[in-house]
């Protein structure tokens, strides 16, 4: 298992996805917030309409953990714990879209992932 990092990434999305969706549980937020929410990262994809270069660029910037990790960090490190949710959906949506396969997207076109050159 150690030698097929395709295998690893799909395992390390699936343990973003239990881990992002316990801690969520562990917020008593919302539940109708999180069904709202948790697709809404997909609509970086309406990038593609312009061309295949901006669609991966918006849908990249969207589906990167760079961005829900500092949402989290902030809001663990501020007064500003009612954030905590949204980071955390963000996460999950990262976590499944990896777990299913879906990764990041190169310039050629939608079906052109990190996930197939690994």
């Amino acid at each position: 298992m150690l030698t097929k990092p395709s295998l690893l990434l799909r395992v390390e999305g699936s343990l973003l996805l239990a881990v992002s969706i316990v801690c969520y549980y562990k917020t008593h937020a919302s539940w109708i917030l999180f069904a709202v929410l948790v697709l809404t990262p997909d609509l970086s994809m309406l990038g593609y309409f312009a061309n295949a270069k901006v669609g991966a660029t918006i849908y990249n910037a969207v589906h990167t953990l760079i961005g829900p990790l500092l949402l989290i960090g902030y809001a663990l490190l501020t007064a500003h714990a009612a954030l905590l949710p949204y980071g955390l959906i963000w996460t999950t949506h990262i976590g499944f879209d990896r777990m299913i396969g879906a990764g990041l997207k190169y310039p050629t076109q939608f079906k052109d992932t990190h996930l197939q050159h690994v």
